[in-house]
């Protein structure tokens, strides 16, 4: 898997793929990381990659010829990129987005800034537009690398236990069952006891119960998807 990301502050986001699993994967060929910046393709000889609005209002919008230049560059030398744009108005990413976008070989993130991206570029480029949450961000950045997270530690490979995937929250409707290590007894709270006793059916059967009350009260709306199928299913048989 191959992420390439188009931003105009690549040090801000250098740093994340130094460590941990996301380096390891690297290392190991698993992954490949490189970025571009517009401004090595600005026709502008001040290298200017941003203007005013046109028709009026507040703050500066990143001008479409960088942008083109820089993308069709990436399309010259890898015609199957897949392109995605990180706009407030884009369809909200999903675990089912990231197991979708983790079979695609190449992905490009261009990471927007100031008050956003000269339209025409999204027409003209985007295969998809994703937004992280219904907030607005100083960039396009972090969503670019929460989105390569989660797809890349997807990718085979990456995360050693592979069992360790299929059980996560967003997996499913349920949340993850609450999780507990040594010591059984810390600051006079308690590890269920069920969890010491071996009994892996009363174990498992113990934390399917401890998801369905935790989606409850976490996300209540996963809770209600979770019971209407449930139920939808039963109607079946």
């Amino acid at each position: 898997m191959r992420f390439t990301f188009v931003t105009l502050f690549w040090p801000l986001m250098e740093g994340y793929f130094g460590d941990s699993i996301l380096q390891r994967a690297v290392k190991k060929g698993i992954l490949s990381i490189d970025h571009l910046d517009p401004r090595e393709f600005t026709t502008d000889r001040h290298r200017k990659v941003d203007d005013t609005m046109a028709g009026g209002g507040a703050g500066m919008v990143m001008t479409p010829q960088p942008l083109f230049d820089t993308l069709a560059h990436i399309k010259g030398e890898s015609s199957g990129a897949h392109i995605i744009f990180t706009t407030p108005v884009g369809k909200p990413f999903t675990q089912s987005d990231a197991r979708r976008l983790a079979k695609k070989e190449h992905i490009v993130f261009v990471s927007g800034r100031y008050e956003g991206i000269d339209e025409r570029v999204l027409e003209v480029w985007a295969d998809e537009c994703f937004t992280i949450g219904d907030y607005i961000l100083t960039g396009g950045e972090l969503p670019s690398l929460v989105m390569a997270d989660a797809i890349g530690r997807i990718v085979p490979g990456v995360v050693g236990n592979v069992q360790s995937l299929e059980s996560e929250s967003f997996e499913t409707l349920l949340l993850e069952a609450p999780s507990f290590t040594r010591p059984k007894s810390y600051h006079n709270l308690s590890i269920p006891s069920e969890f010491l006793k071996g009994n892996h059916s009363k174990i498992n059967a113990l934390k399917k119960t401890m998801a369905l009350y935790k989606t409850k009260y976490f996300r209540p709306e996963r809770y209600l998807k979770f019971t209407q199928r449930d139920s939808d299913e039963k109607s079946i048989y």
